[in-house]
């Protein structure tokens, strides 16, 4: 099982849904990263279920550092996090059904019958609560250096927020502090009807993320293989829900014009920009100073009261009704989770950089 992420710097992630306990380690942190325990538990509030739009199954997400911090400060050694698991319910899990869209089916046939498969066991969201107390460490620092990381629901289920020409330092301190980041307050209220509708149909629906990162340095990202959009993609499609991601104009490249798609460089007072940034603020895989731009694709969450057709673990046709707490969406809150993931993979490339 592949649990590490990074090539300088190491996450390892370690737990499962309905185990006791969740974690993380971090290997290879800069020292003295200070450890502001109250923006830890900010993030964790913006990934926990919120309102009707979200599961009834609510953790307290306290967590602890066993290792790697000294009086306030990342010491150099790894940085291990705990998170406890208190509020799971394994009885809806007692006979296994596959369950559509659930990676049940695989994981059992993968690991040979021997697999946790509770609530969706380590391939669960429930994993992503380490990741993103982890990672608030590194948004504050990387926002130390002047580098602003946010994201915003893009659109729900064919409901979309205004478009964004130009994200501002504002727009991103907007996203950050609400557990529903939207530019457009009224698409807000629609989007939640659309949940609120699918919720009592019995269904889900999904949506895009858009997420902004600004005041990059130039010549991030390691071509060929480890260019900024192949990590930023390896890091993200790590998120269970995740079908896809786009860059810049996404799709639209396919059918725009190179004179059209191309962003002209210009001299600004010493600044060099380009006029345009249909390429997301990259070229080449390395990033020019402009903003990164890029759209992540969320799929309904899989987990439905409907009716579904599937078979047992003898392999046998069934007829199935999900039982437990899940998301009617959970788009709202993979934003925290994206941008956690963003700046994880922005320091592991800075100090590649110096390496160089």
């Amino acid at each position: 099982m592949s649990d590490t992420l990074g090539n300088k710097l190491k996450m390892t992630i370690f737990g499962a849904s309905h185990a006791p306990e969740i974690g993380v380690i971090l290997s290879n942190l800069p020292k003295g990263m200070k450890v502001d325990y109250d923006f830890i538990n900010f993030q964790l509030a913006k990934r926990r279920p919120n309102g009707k739009e979200s599961t009834a199954r609510i953790e307290d997400d306290e967590f602890e550092i066993q290792s790697g911090v000294t009086n306030g400060y990342t010491n150099g050694d790894d940085l291990k996090l705990v998170i406890k698991n208190k509020k799971q319910d394994s009885s809806a899990y007692s006979n296994i059904v596959y369950r559509p869209g659930h990676a049940d089916y695989t994981q059992d046939i993968k690991y040979h019958g021997q697999a946790d498969l509770r609530g969706g066991g380590h391939l669960s969201g429930r994993m992503t609560a380490p990741i993103v107390a982890s990672a608030a460490l590194i948004i504050q620092y990387l926002n130390e250096k002047g580098i602003e990381i946010g994201s915003r629901i893009k659109s729900i289920h064919g409901i979309k927020d205004d478009e964004i020409i130009v994200p501002t330092k504002d727009m991103i301190k907007k996203f950050n502090s609400s557990s529903f980041p939207i530019l457009n307050d009224e698409k807000e209220i629609e989007m939640k009807e659309v949940i609120k509708n699918a919720k009592e149909n019995l269904d889900s629906v999904g949506g895009e993320v858009e997420s902004y990162i600004l005041s990059l340095p130039v010549g991030l990202g390691e071509p060929f293989f480890d260019s900024l959009e192949s990590c930023l993609s390896h890091a993200i499609f790590s998120i269970p829900a995740v079908k896809g991601i786009l860059f810049g104009l996404g799709e639209k490249f396919a059918t725009t014009y190179g004179s059209e798609a191309n962003d002209a460089f210009r001299n600004i007072d010493g600044k060099i920009i380009t006029l345009t940034n249909n390429n997301a603020g990259i070229n080449g895989g390395i990033s020019n100073g402009m903003p990164i731009v890029f759209k992540t694709i969320i799929k309904a969450t899989p987990s439905i009261a409907k009716k579904q057709l599937s078979i047992n673990q003898n392999k046998e046709n069934v007829e199935l009704e999900i039982k437990g707490r899940h998301d009617p969406c959970i788009v709202q809150r993979a934003c925290v989770v994206i941008d956690s993931l963003i700046a994880f993979t922005i320091l592991d490339l800075m100090l590649q950089q110096e390496d160089q």
